[in-house]
């Protein structure tokens, strides 16, 4: 049997009448990039955010290591090792590069923020900060503003401060939005280097990111699965490429 780190049962969302998210049940493999795509309206950060329990399904379970996780706090499902971006990248302009980190790292460390510690009693959370940082190519910009980086880069940034929270786990909402190409190339160098030791489920846009780094895709349409498999079989799906592709891609 398949070693799935991350399940979900029949989830479903309602809003009034409104079913934004229909019976799905994903499975994702323990160090897969599973990527999950549709068209706009398809239900996809719906389902980011019923996993990560921002949001509480109508019905069906979600399942981290075999473990029922539906309604326990977001807070909580990110101490158990399931984090997750958003699609606006989310980082403090007004700190420096390494400041960032470093108060990322400060959140693992306790359940509450110490916001009366000293300037020098965090400096120990320096080290790891810089090797997140030179992990993610950031090592020479950390005492930069963070407001300073490009847009590419402040998503490197992004990045380094989720994986000072150790995920197993990683949900990467659009990595690639609002981005050039150069940047794209290097977000998804970082993104496979990622995979090497993590599970990354991540909704994605950009079809040639998603046929170059996945190794599984579920494919929604409102709000329901209409396909599953990997990208040579998805790709080539006549209700795909109605539904999302368009004829984009053969």
């Amino acid at each position: 049997m398949a070693d799935f780190v991350l399940e979900t049962r029949n989830l479903t969302k309602s809003f009034g009448g409104f079913k934004a998210v229909s019976d799905v049940s994903l499975q994702v493999k323990r160090g897969n990039i599973h990527a999950l795509i549709g068209p706009n309206g398809a239900g996809k950060t719906t389902c980011f955010n019923l996993i990560t329990n921002f949001l509480t399904p109508t019905s069906g379970q979600i399942l981290l290591d075999g473990r029922n996780v539906t309604g326990i706090g977001a807070s909580q499902i990110a101490r158990m090792g399931m984090v997750r971006s958003f699609q606006i990248s989310a980082t403090f302009g007004s700190m420096t590069v390494l400041e960032n980190v470093r108060i990322a790292l400060q959140r693992r460390e306790v359940n509450t923020f110490n916001f009366w510690s000293s300037e020098r009693g965090l400096d120990r959370l320096n080290g790891r900060a810089m090797e997140l940082l030179d992990w993610v190519g950031l090592a020479d910009l950390a005492q930069r503003s963070a407001s300073e980086l490009s847009y590419g880069r402040r998503r490197a940034l992004e990045i380094a401060a989720t994986l000072a929270q150790e995920p197993s786990v990683l949900l990467l909402d659009e990595p690639m939005a609002g981005m050039g190409r150069e940047d794209i190339r290097t977000i998804a160098d970082l993104i496979r280097r990622i995979s090497a030791s993590r599970t990354i489920l991540m909704v994605e846009h950009n079809l040639s990111v998603v046929a170059d780094l996945s190794d599984r895709i579920t494919v929604l349409a409102r709000g329901q699965v209409l396909a599953e498999g990997v990208y040579a079989e998805v790709s080539k799906n006549p209700d795909v490429i109605d539904a999302y592709m368009g004829g984009q891609h053969a």
